[in-house]
Parts: C-alpha cells; structure tokens; sequence
C-alpha cells in the first residue's frame, strides 16, 4: 500500500512539473509574442493612473495584441517585475514584445515630438499651428497676453517677427508656451548678433528696425543668394528718400485679404502701405530667419532700386525705372521691349 501511495505521489509531482514547465512555456510565449505592430510610427499614450490591465485592454482595442486580456495580464505579471507604468505618449517599434513593452513603460523614455515653425508665417498663422498640435497643451486668450507682456521689450508693439523659425522637439503634454519661449530667447540672440555685425552705412536706428527690416526681406525672396541684393534696394531707397513700395508690406495691413493686389488697396492709406507711408511699417510682417537678419544688417553694395519677380522664384534688379518698367513688361505682363 505504502508503494501504491508513493507512486501516486510521484506521478502526481510529476504531472504537476509537467504542468508547471508547460505553463511557464505557454506563458513566456505569450509574454514574448511580438506586438501586431508593422508602422514604425506607431504611437501609444499611457494615460495617467493607467496600470498592465488597463493598457492590456487599451492595446486590444485598438488591435495591438492578440490573447485574452486575463491571460495576458498573467503572462506578463510572471515575466515582467511589476514596476510603476510612466504616463506619456510613447513610440512602438515593430517586433517589441510585451516585456520589452513594460519596460519601456517604465522608463518613462517618451516619444519626441516635433513642431516647424516656418519662416516667412506671421505670428497669428504660428499661434495657430502651436494651439491646433493634439500633443501640445494650448493657451488661452489670457495666458497668451500674459506671455506676450512678460517675453516683449516695453517699446515693442508685439511679438510679431520676434520669434526664431526652427524646429523645435518636445514631450507630450507640453505648453505652447514652452515652445514660445524658446524661440523668443534664439531669435533675440540672432537679433543680438546680427545688429553687432551690422554695416556702417545701415539707415537703421535700432535693432526693432532690423527685425522690420529683415521681415520684409523674408517676404520678398525665398532665394538666399538675393536676400542681400533685396536689402540692398530698401536701404538705398531709404538713403534717397524713397518709399519702400513693397507689396508684402501692403498685403500685412489689409484685413482678410484674398490673395488680389489691387491698385486700390495701394492707394488706400494704412500703417502698412509702403506705397503711401516713408521708411518702414511699424512691426515686422513675419517671422524673419537668421539669415534674412544678417542679410538685413549687411547688404550688398549696389546701385538697385527697382527690383521684380522674373516668374521662375528669382528677381531682375534694376537701376532705374525705365529699367525697371522694361523688366515688368517683359516679367509681368509677357510684353516684348
């Protein structure tokens, strides 16, 4: 009898090993099954107070993982060290198992995401692009005004033109204003650097001249080897006494513009009309990059006054208007001289 029991014993610790190897081999499958993820952009927000059970069933719904979310969570309890899952959004590559899942929960490595400012946009059009990001945390009416007052010299009408085209990184859940603030501290050390470069012969009281100057640069040409020779022809239309007579400038100061120039918007009187105003508008009207700065603070030396758009992205320079005329027929309205 003795014998009988002892085998029954022995079969039955037997089965009970077989059982546990069988289990912990199921198990460590199902821990180590990579995700069913093939986009290497694929995104993932562990939501504040979220625990392995929780996201299980977020990962299922949106078809992540295979596997019932009981027998998952047990998986992943017998072969991940439960640790405290660090809320944020974070970047799934393909192939990542479920432990390597947990870990990375853990680590709190999130994603980073970025933003471009593009330079050329006015300061409403980035405001825009800052507030409508669904990882960025927007401001309000209130707290903007807030952070305009505290970033802007006292003489400075706004913050238009005064912040630095970039790209910048951030975590989500960020402020729009974190973003503000950085770009407020790089142009004004572009700013700095390019008024202490400056030419002797620059018609520019102060470093807000530079920046207007520098913004309307940026309007007129997206060609870097022309930003100079723009310069050149405000500056030597300043020294002569001359209006600026830039479109871009004109454009700025008409509410709910619709893309036609017409004379009588370049008739009409407003801050912004260079066509009927002397020297500069009273902001900058853009977003103004370091090189238009440094080209606003060291043009090209030439005789130019005139200037037109040739169709093909690029400028004819002229010294006269009746250069200038000839160019227009021939670039503008397709007249042969």
């Amino acid at each position: 009898m003795a014998c009988i029991i002892r085998k029954l014993i022995v079969s039955i610790v037997l089965f009970a090993t077989l059982a546990g190897a069988a289990l912990a081999y199921w198990s460590y499958g199902l821990a180590h099954q990579p995700l069913q993820i093939s986009d290497p952009d694929t995104l993932f927000e562990v939501e504040r107070g979220m625990h392995m059970k929780s996201v299980i069933r977020k990962m299922r719904q949106q078809h992540m993982l295979q596997g019932e979310v009981e027998l998952v969570y047990f998986a992943s309890r017998v072969w991940s060290q439960p640790q405290q899952l660090q809320a944020g959004v974070y970047a799934i590559q393909p192939g990542m198992s479920l432990t390597e899942l947990w870990s990375l929960f853990a680590s709190g490595d999130q994603h980073k995401f970025q933003i471009t400012l593009v330079e050329g946009q006015t300061l409403a059009q980035w405001l825009e692009q800052l507030n409508g990001h669904q990882y960025l945390e927007p401001m309000s009416e209130a707290a903007w005004q807030q952070l305009e007052q505290r970033l802007k010299p006292q003489q400075w009408p706004s913050l238009e033109g005064a912040l630095a085209p970039d790209t910048y990184s951030f975590y989500a859940g960020s402020k729009a204003e974190t973003i503000i603030e950085m770009a407020f501290l790089v142009q004004q050390k572009w700013l700095e650097n390019a008024w202490t470069q400056r030419s002797e012969r620059l018609p520019l009281q102060d470093p807000y001249e530079l920046l207007i100057m520098a913004s309307i640069i940026e309007k007129e040409t997206g060609m870097k080897a022309e930003r100079e020779l723009v310069s050149s022809v405000f500056v030597n239309r300043l020294h002569a006494g001359m209006r600026l007579q830039s479109d871009p400038t004109t454009i700025y100061g008409i509410e709910n513009f619709d893309g036609n120039l017409t004379r009588a918007h370049l008739r009409e009187l407003t801050p912004y009309n260079t066509y009927r105003i002397d020297g500069l508008p009273p902001t900058p009207i853009a977003m103004p990059s370091a090189a238009s700065l440094y080209a606003a603070a060291q043009p090209a030396v030439s005789p130019f006054y005139y200037f037109v758009a040739d169709g093909s992205g690029g400028h004819v320079f002229s010294e006269t208007l009746e250069q200038h005329n000839r160019a227009v027929n021939r670039y503008q309205r397709g007249i042969s001289n």
